[in-house]
């Protein structure tokens, strides 16, 4: 007799996986990690300014240096997943040392809407003078171009 059963009533032991539990188990941990990673974004609260722009191009494959300001005028600096509170003396030292371990590092600065133009020209000086050449601006796409 062939099949599962041998001639004592028996069942023959299966040679395969059933893997089908896997599956509903990688399925349940793909929908909450796709509900939980937008909340995982950190960093500082910045109204940015909504234009059309083109996004730039990424020439390389390394985290670009990130100054952002809030509408208190407080400075953050970014670079991969570290992000601190700095001065403008102590920005000018940083990226002058993050810019010489890894030159060519592009510098972008997030500068909320509300903040004095007066403010983002200092800083824009302040990284001029510590060597950046070309500085990106972040800004936000306008709502229904996104």
């Amino acid at each position: 007799m062939h099949g599962p059963f041998n001639r004592m009533g028996r069942r023959k032991p299966m040679n395969e996986i059933n893997v089908v539990p896997f599956i509903d188990v990688m399925l349940v941990l793909l929908v909450i990690f796709m509900i939980t990673a937008p909340m995982l974004t950190q960093g500082v609260q910045v109204d940015l300014p909504q234009v059309s722009s083109e996004p730039i191009e990424e020439t390389e494959n390394r985290d670009p240096i990130i100054v952002s300001m809030d509408r208190e005028g407080q400075l953050f600096i970014t670079l991969g997943e570290d992000e601190s509170t700095v001065s403008l003396d102590e920005l000018s030292q940083r990226v002058i040392i993050l810019l010489e371990r890894q030159p060519g590092t592009p510098v972008l600065v997030r500068g909320d809407r509300n903040v004095a133009y007066g403010q983002v020209i200092t800083l824009m000086s302040t990284l001029q003078a510590a060597g950046v050449e070309n500085v990106g601006l972040i800004s936000e796409p306008p709502p229904g171009e996104a």
